[in-house]
């Protein structure tokens, strides 16, 4: 009987040290997630309809070459 207390006092023990490393974690995840989640947004730029239209005969013009046509 004697045993099984203090296999039981060894299991709380543990218990409260994966607690404190769990805790530990979660601060780190907290803290990183905190300078990840500062980056500067990207704006996008629009272009023209003309200019998507000079991109687009560009590319066409391209792959048409490589296809040999």
């Amino acid at each position: 009987m004697a045993n099984l207390k203090q296999v039981f006092k060894q299991l709380k023990k543990e218990k409260k040290r994966a607690q404190k490393e769990l805790a530990g974690l979660e601060a780190a995840l907290t803290a990183f997630g905190k300078l990840v989640g500062k980056r500067a947004a990207r704006t996008q730029r629009k272009l023209s309809a003309a200019a998507r239209k000079r991109i687009s005969a560009a590319q066409k013009a391209r792959w048409a070459k490589l296809r040999g046509r």
